[in-house]
This record gives C-alpha cells, sequence and structure tokens, in this order.
C-alpha cells in the first residue's frame, strides 16, 4: 500500500513513551502512515535502595507465583538477578507460576527464555486478579512494581486469596528535560494525537500543560490509551479519552489509532 493510502497518512502523533519502550510502537504507527514525534513523559531507574528487592529475589523458592505488571517490571528484576549472580532459571523453578499482564509484559517474559503460565488479557492488575480467580487462593505471590503503582493490582490479589508480597523493582521519574517546542505545537494543536501508555506518563504530562488546559486541550488533540488504567487515569483528571485500545500492546494501540481516523464514528472505541 502507498504510503499516502495508508490509514495514518498525515497524522501527527505525539508517542509519551520512554525510547527506549517506544519502539514497537513507533514501527506499528509508522507502518500505518504515521508521523510519529517522539515527547517521552517517563524515565525509569532502579531503586535507590535495593535491599529489599534482593532480600526476596534471594528467597525465590518461597514464592509460588510471580506476577509481572509491566515489561519494565522485567526488565529491572532480571537486571537485578544478574547483577545478584541468580540464574533466571531460578524465576522458573520448582514448577513456580509465571503471570504477565498484557501481550507485551508476556512477550518481554519470553524475550528471557522464561515460560508463562498465564496472560491477563484484561490488561490490568485487577482483572488478572478476577481471571486468576480460586486458583490463587493460599498461593505465595511476588509482586514486583514500580515505587509509583497504586493499591488496586494487590488489594485485588489479596482479595482472591493470594499471600501477596510487594517490593519495589525499579522507579518512574520525570525525564531530565523536555523538549518545549513539541510541547508548544500540541497545545497549539498541530498534532493529531498524544499516546499514553501509563498513568504516570499522563500524569507528568499534566504537570507540564497544567490543569487548566487540559480539559480544552483534549478536546482539540485526540488522547489515547494504551488501556484501561491508563484511560480512567485521563478521564479522572477531566480530560476526554478519544481513543482505548482492545488490546493493551503496541500493535492493538496502533490498530486502534488507525481505526479512529478511519471509521471516526464507527469502529474505534470511543470512551
Amino acid at each position: 500500500m502507498d504510503r499516502h493510502n495508508k490509514p495514518l497518512a498525515g497524522k501527527r502523533i505525539v508517542v509519551t513513551r520512554a525510547p527506549e519502550q517506544a519502539r514497537d510502537l513507533t514501527d506499528a504507527l509508522e507502518h500505518q502512515g504515521a508521523k510519529v514525534i517522539s515527547l517521552p513523559m517517563v524515565s525509569f531507574a532502579s531503586p535507590e535502595d535495593c535491599q529489599k528487592l534482593d532480600e526476596q529475589l534471594r528467597r525465590l523458592n518461597d514464592f509460588d507465583a510471580i506476577v509481572f505488571l509491566s515489561s519494565n517490571a522485567v526488565r529491572y528484576i532480571f537486571d537485578r538477578c544478574a547483577q545478584l549472580g541468580i540464574k533466571c532459571e531460578m524465576l522458573q523453578s520448582l514448577n513456580r507460576l509465571i503471570v504477565a499482564v498484557g501481550p507485551a509484559t508476556a512477550q518481554a517474559l519470553t524475550g528471557k527464555g522464561i515460560k508463562v503460565g498465564f496472560v491477563s488479557q484484561s490488561g490490568t492488575g485487577e482483572g488478572l486478579a478476577h481471571e486468576l480467580r480460586g486458583s490463587l487462593a493460599g498461593r505465595r505471590v511476588l509482586l514486583p512494581r514500580s515505587d509509583r503503582g497504586d493499591e488496586q493490582a494487590p488489594n485485588a490479589l489479596r482479595a482472591a486469596g493470594a499471600v501477596v508480597t510487594e517490593v519495589i523493582a525499579y522507579r518512574t521519574v520525570k525525564p531530565a528535560s523536555l523538549d518545549r517546542e513539541i510541547l508548544a505545537g500540541i497545545l497549539r494543536g498541530d498534532m493529531n494525537s498524544v499516546i499514553f501508555a501509563s498513568p504516570s506518563a499522563y500524569k507528568n504530562f499534566q504537570s507540564s500543560v497544567g490543569d487548566s488546559a487540559l480539559q480544552d486541550l483534549s478536546h482539540r488533540v485526540d488522547f489515547a490509551a494504551i488501556g484501561p488504567t491508563t484511560a480512567a487515569a485521563i478521564q479522572n483528571s477531566g480530560a476526554r479519552v478519544a481513543i482505548q485500545a482492545e488490546e493493551a500492546s503496541a500493535d492493538g494501540l496502533a490498530r486502534a489509532i488507525a481505526d479512529y481516523y478511519s471509521h471516526p464514528q464507527a469502529t474505534a472505541r470511543r470512551v
């Protein structure tokens, strides 16, 4: 298909993911003909103090399951295991259940050679707990997470009967710098859409733009959310979510955006 005939031809779409996470999404959007502009609104770092994380990684045999909520959790857990000299095989020993929220997290695990026992299709930790209801009762679950993660996922897992040990695997931080020219272009309405793949990215964007401008901006520029948790963060600020992916993945989000601009009144899921 000629680039000019693709669904997103001529569309300027801003991706707010960290550069190390944005490649698949950028490729998927460009394949649909979009002009992609990078404006990272999040960055990631190891915990300032790894003592608690290290203690749990050295006690892996105490856990019946490990639940990964994001590809970042996968990345930082494996990095820390390597630093501690813990072999990747230890994560899956003794028939331990490895659980991933969403296909992107599952792909990150399989890329490390880990067999994923269960993949949640809901895109949220709460949905995962519901999908696994009955099979978690009494099981000891390790939950590596961001320092900015909310309590919904661990609370839902505990409500399902799991004995949950939470540990901070990584920190979510604001980028050291922000491209003010791109931000000004968004505020002028020069961009067609801004993509948010996490509540943290949206909240950092919100603090950069200002609360008073958000609601109006979201009616001039289409805000796209990768899943229900991110969509809820946008809506709770009073802004409009124009596009929400049915599948919380790079391909799923790119398809949702392409559908939206191809059939804005019909096939796109409008929130």
